[in-house]
Order: structure tokens, then sequence, then C-alpha cells
């Protein structure tokens, strides 16, 4: 009992606060090439691999700083991923590389065992299943997932998920993992804004019964466009990607998942979206997203209400229906709003104030971290709201729409709400939503039908339907585009729109860093309760956000480019990153004697601006930038995201409650 209460304190207090404030370098551990992966070992977590462009692995023991072992891995290219195989005692190890090939190492004798040549194109991540000792998986560019299994057979592997077969020849898959708590559940990232869950349990059963019934040597049509069973797979996206993701590609903009991982109670989801920011995904509370709004011909009542899933129709004050968003019938009736505690009003009033100066990071973090302790408070929602559509990062006016839905479910008669609602909608393309939006809001609130806030958005919404007017593939008409791909080798299955159109929302979104120049970034939990999300970044530096509030709490230097790899020790706070240097870092909290750290970047707020100008610019100046280049458009200006500017305001949006 007092192990296991020790134990408990252990996991508790290892990341605390104090102790991310006081993060900083310990140590630097000298390679001879760029490092693409590190992990540590699955037994005591005490020892590190880490794999490189010079195709050797190392094995460091990163505590006491030594290496311990390297070996040439039998790669002819980079290593993007090392995995120690679960229940081997640390004695495996397996690589997977940019020359397609998975290799399987004995560290005792420093010799490769297996070698999988199965691939076609580079293998970008190995998984790994603490309850299945001598099975692993594979993601490749291929498009392919496949399951090794050492018991059964060496030199072979099988194709668990097929991504061609529902994306066409085109999709890659880049990413992959397995829940902790149910090894049955594996999550894979590839190209474009979905993330899948799978149910691997469900795969095999569904092809054994394949293979055992008597029709097995008969296949129809309908057998080989339904390679997985109904309810196999979950997808998961943020809401207001794919209706962008057209302008994304007009720009050269590449959406792609480039690392999925679990919390540590297999709850949560999170993802590394490159192109955009990071999300994490509920798996136990989903929500739809709530700007998927299907066309008349497939919507019916009782679908998706609020972002949620009902029954009647109607929901916390909001109709969703085939062709739009409406508010609800009759005039709104002043609905009393509780008071904030005197400490959390003084947090609003220091919003309110940061508001008024346009700081509106620092406004959006100090309405975040009341939300957090009050969460049904509807003016919070609001002023949040109007914080994050006058920042207009990416995301910022999906997110500003949901604390619209929410402040409305608290408070129907939350005039500012209704027509920020409106303006979101406009400001994500949904025009015609935005425009039936803004009549409701006039017949509910008729004193502000002829205000300047009114008349300038009625003027936004008619300028953008008469300049439609020659697109014959608008949303209202020619059903979901935005889920549909165009060309024939990239053409999306039946039964992919039907995945698509059933993802589910992400509940936290974390932005400040960059993720557009490697498709091997990582994002982590930190912390055994998952208390922290880690990230890396194109400007060199690594990003640690609060899980809860979204609000960021540190960075740091840790690369002279990139910082793609961020490895949490699962017990300690301690933390690997490596990036372009060819060197793996180790940070843990530093001594409160010890002089200031010079890696810490001061001006978080500056960083994070910079990287939305960054994702936002075009390709070729960022590839300048990178050699060294100053690009004057690039480094200098507003954090230009790629919502769209507001066209005009009134008071009736602009000021906080």
């Amino acid at each position: 009992v007092q192990e296991r209460g020790a134990l408990g304190f252990e996991r508790h207090y290892h990341v605390t606060d104090p102790f991310i404030r006081r993060l900083g370098l310990e140590a630097e551990l000298q390679v001879s090439g760029q490092i693409h992966a590190a992990y540590f070992s699955s037994l005591s977590f005490s020892l590190l691999a880490s794999g490189s462009d010079d195709q050797h692995t190392i094995v460091w023991d990163p505590l006491h700083h030594k290496k311990l072992l390297s070996m040439h891995t039998g790669h002819t290219a980079n290593i993007f991923s090392v995995k120690f195989l679960p229940h081997s005692g640390d004695r495996i190890l397996i690589t997977g590389a940019a020359d397609s090939k998975v290799h399987v190492h004995d560290l005792t004798v420093k010799e490769t065992i297996h070698m999988f040549g199965d691939h076609t194109n580079r293998v970008k991540r190995i998984a790994t299943a603490p309850m299945w000792p001598n099975t692993f998986w594979s993601a490749a560019e291929d498009g392919l997932i496949r399951q090794y299994d050492l018991r059964e057979n060496s030199k072979r592997s099988e194709v668990l998920i097929d991504l061609t077969e529902y994306c066409g020849q085109l999709v890659e898959a880049k990413c992959l993992t397995v829940n902790p708590q149910d090894n049955n559940y594996l999550a894979v990232g590839a190209s474009g804004p979905f993330v899948r869950l799978y149910d691997i349990r469900m795969i095999h059963n569904h092809r054994k019964s394949m293979k055992q019934s008597p029709s097995a040597g008969v296949h129809t049509f309908c057998d080989r466009q339904k390679p997985l069973p109904d309810g196999a797979a979950q997808y998961y996206v943020a809401g207001h990607l794919p209706v962008k993701l057209p302008d994304y590609n007009n720009r050269l903009r590449v959406l792609v998942a480039t690392y999925v991982t679990f919390s540590p109670d297999g709850t949560e989801l999170l993802v590394n979206m490159g192109g955009e920011q990071v999300y994490l995904f509920d798996l136990t509370y989903k929500q739809r997203p709530y700007t998927f709004l299907l066309p008349k011909k497939c919507h019916t009542s009782g679908e998706v209400q609020n972002g949620k899933t009902s029954t009647n129709g109607v929901s916390n004050g909001i109709h969703l229906h085939s062709n739009g968003f409406r508010l609800s019938e009759g005039r709104a009736h002043v609905s009393p709003q509780v008071e904030l505690p005197p400490y959390l009003e003084r947090i609003k009033q220091q919003a309110n104030e940061a508001f008024a100066c346009q700081l509106w990071t620092q406004a959006i973090q100090l309405y975040s971290k009341a939300v957090q302790k009050a969460p049904n408070n509807a003016m919070l929602y609001g002023n949040r709201a109007a914080a994050y559509m006058k920042r207009k990062w990416d995301g910022d006016h999906y997110d500003a729409l949901r604390d619209c839905l929410k402040a409305i479910s608290l408070n129907p008669c939350h005039l500012k709400a209704h027509f920020r609602l409106a303006r979101c909608l406009f400001e994500l393309k949904y025009v015609a939503e935005a425009l039936e939006c803004l009549d409701d809001f006039k017949g509910k609130f008729p004193e502000q039908a002829h205000s300047s806030a009114c008349d300038a958005l009625d003027r936004d919404i008619n300028a953008a339907l008469f300049s439609k007017s020659d697109n014959a593939e608008d949303k209202k008409g020619g059903g979901p585009i935005r889920l549909r791909a165009t060309g024939r080798k990239d053409s999306i299955s039946e039964d992919e729109m039907v995945l698509r159109e059933r993802s589910y929302d992400y509940k936290f979104r974390y932005c400040g860093h960059c993720n557009t120049t490697t498709d091997i970034k990582e994002a982590n939990f930190f912390g055994s309760n998952a208390q922290y999300i880690v990230s890396g970044s194109d400007d060199g530096s690594f990003f640690i956000w609060e899980k809860e509030t979204t609000n960021l709490v540190r960075v740091l230097q840790g690369d002279e480019s990139i910082v793609n790899c961020l490895q949490p020790h699962p017990s300690y706070c301690f933390l690997a990153t490596s990036g372009i240097d060819p060197v793996v870092r180790l940070w843990n909290p530093r001594p409160e004697s010890e002089t200031l750290n010079g890696r810490v970047v001061v001006d978080m707020e500056g960083a994070s601006q910079a990287n939305q100008r960054r994702m936002n610019a075009d390709p070729l100046e960022v590839m300048l930038l990178n050699m060294g280049y100053r690009i004057t458009g690039l480094t200098s200006g507003g954090a230009g995201g790629s919502d769209d500017e507001d066209s005009s305001e009134g008071q009736v949006q602009c000021r906080p409650s």
C-alpha cells in the first residue's frame, strides 16, 4: 500500500507548474547526423534509442548522459522511427526508414535479425502494443498499414489497412499509435485533415469470417469496396478544416497529420496537424463538428444539433436545420446570469483590459483561465469569441463560433453572441447560413436590425452571394464538396465519404508553433496525468501548453533550425528533443540557484505571431527563410492568419461584456 501511495504521489507531482517554469537544458548527446527518431525503452524507461540519417541507431543512458551502444541498422536511407519491442527486456529494437524497409535488431549481439521489404515507399512510423509482445505495425507513404507477428513468419507482413482503397493512389500514411489501455485500437494519421481510429479486433474477426464463409471464393463488387467492416473505423477532424482545404490547396499549403498519440489513460487522442495547429480529441465525450451541414437530401431531423447528437431537433436554444443555423423562435427572454466570484471577476476585468489594448492572445488566455473555473458563464465564452475574431489566427473563427454557440446555450438572450455567430459563419465561408442566421438575429432583436454592424454584415454577405453566383459548386447546391477530391488518382470512395461525414470534432486546440517544413514533427502529452502538451516547431523552439486551458506556458529553443522529436519520460519531469542539429538535447527542471537559462524564449507571443505568419507565407518565402534569407513580408507586420479579415464591425460585435 505504501508503494502504491508513493507511486501515486510521483505520478501526480512529477510534472508540475513550478517544474515546467524551471525547465531548462541539462545535457546534449552528440551524434553524427540529423536525428529523426527518439524513443524511451518500454521496460524501465531508463534507455533512450535514437535513429538518424547516417542509418545508425544509438542506445543511451539518458539519466547519466552515456552512450551504451551504436550499430548500423542495415538501412540505406534516413531512419524515421525507432521502437523497443515490449516484453523483450529492451533487447529487441525495430526501425523504419526512407528505404521502405522495416528492420528488427537484437541489441545484445548488435545484429539485424529480420528485414521486411513489403512497403513500396518510405516507412514513417512504427507502433507497438504493451499487451501484444510479438506484434508491431508500420505506416508508410504507400498508403498501407502493415502488421507483423514475429511468432508466425519472420519474412512477411500482412496489410491491416489499405488507405488507397478509400482515398486513391496518392494517399500517404504518416503516423500511427496504439491505445496504451486498450491495444485493440489503432490511430492513423495520413494525408489530409482526417485522423482515423481503427478497431483491430473487428478487422481481424471480419477477415476470419470472410475466409470461413462458404461464399468466400466469390467476391462481389461490394465486397471489394468494403475492406473494413462497419463500425471498425471512426474519423476525427477539426470542424473548420475540410471547408478550408480548397483554399489551402490553392496556396500549396499541405494538411497532413505528422504525429498521433493517446493520453496515458487512453481517453484522448492528440494530433499534430501539419500546416495547422495541434488538436486534442476526446474519445469518450464526442461531438460532431459544428459546421458539418449536410445537403438537404442527406439531412434528417434528430441528427447533429449545436454540435451534439439530438433526438428532438432542438438543443440549447439553437435549431440546426438542413440548410444552416437557426435561432429559437420568438424574442429572447433575459435569463439570470450567475455572478462571478471576486477573483474570477478580476481575471475577467484583466482580460477586458487586454482586449482594449488589442492584446488578443493575452485576453484569450485570461478568458480561458476563467472559463476553466467557471465553465457555465456565458459572458466569458462570448468575450473570448470576440477576442478570437479579432486575432484571426488559423481556426480562430471556428473556435469563436463554438464559443458563441456555448454562450447562447447558457444564455439564449446573449445578443452579442447571436450576432457574432452570424459573422463567424460568414468568415468560415458559410455565406447562405450566415444570411439566415443574421435574418433570425434581426427578428429576435429588432432594435438591432438597422445597427451599423448589422448593415455592414448584411452588405458583406450579399456581396459574397453575388460573387458566388457564377460558381456552380457552391456548398448549398453541389453537395459536400468540402469532403471530395477531384482527380482520378485521389478519388474518394463512397465508404470514405460516409466515414468523413460521421467525423467527430476536437475538444481543445493549441496554437503558437509552426509545422509546415517537415512531416515527422511530434506533439506529446507531458506528465502521467497528461497535464501538459508539448510540440516541436519550425522555428527551432518547442512549445508547452496547459492541457485544460490551452494556454501557452513555456517556449524553449531546442534546435538551431527545427525541433521534430519530443519524447517525455513517463516517470520524471524529463524531456528528450531532437531536430536538425546532430544532437539529442535533454531537459529537466533546473535548480533555483542556477543562472537564467539562455534557451528560454521570453517573448512567447512574438514567437507565436511569427509562426502564424510563417504558416501563411508563400512556400517559396519559407524555403528562402530556412536558407537564411530575410523576407520582409514574412518577418514584419501583423499575424495574418488564413481566416479572412472582418470587413467592418459595429459595437454589438466588438466590445467584451
